[in-house]
């Protein structure tokens, strides 16, 4: 039995040593042709797989986000639109409303002129009216005035002459000096 055991691990050991040279000598195992079928069929597998995945979870999800996208692009795009109809339409109604305002603003600036300038017309007038009645007064003054520093002059030329004559040592006839004195007035 000793010499079947020894044998048994003989050849056991060769068997070892064989198999290890033939992995050694056959190289990679995937290019091992008598494995090719096998590898052929997990392969095959391994795409249907992954195609199945792909068309039936991955692809529809990534379809669904596309077009939920989508949806989200076009919508943004048609409020946006919608927002700039908006804007230019308030646009036009501020334009209009300013342009009303401004013909009110000249509406109410050309009435409050016409106000203004019947109010200073009205007052002219007075001030003219008033005017007309101080110069009338005043030129009756004057006149009065005129008339008073005449007589004046005349009564002052006369007593003057009167007293020159006396001074001189003439006869003061109040009748004679008053009638020289006329005459030499009027030229």
């Amino acid at each position: 039995m000793a010499s079947e055991t020894q044998n048994t691990a003989h050849a056991a050991a060769d068997a070892a040593q064989g198999a290890a040279h033939t992995a050694q000598k056959a190289g990679m195992p995937q290019l091992d042709f008598s494995s090719y079928p096998n590898q052929i069929f997990w392969l095959v597998v391994a795409l249907v797989a992954i195609y199945w995945l792909l068309t039936r979870i991955a692809l529809p999800r990534i379809e669904a986000v596309l077009a939920d996208r989508q949806g989200t692009i076009a919508g943004d795009i048609a409020a946006a639109e919608d927002f700039k109809r908006k804007a230019e339409e308030a646009e036009a109604a501020y334009e209009k409303a300013l342009a009303e305002a401004r013909a009110q603003a000249q509406k109410i600036a050309g009435e409050t002129k016409a106000e203004i300038q019947k109010d200073l017309d009205a007052a002219i007038a007075k001030a003219d009216a008033e005017i007309a009645a101080r110069s009338a007064e005043s030129e009756a003054r004057i006149a009065e005035i005129r008339d008073g520093a005449l007589a004046a002059v005349d009564q002052v030329a006369k007593d003057t002459a009167g007293e020159i004559v006396a001074a001189l040592g003439g006869n003061s006839d109040a009748s004679a000096v008053n009638a020289a004195v006329e005459q030499r007035l009027k030229g």
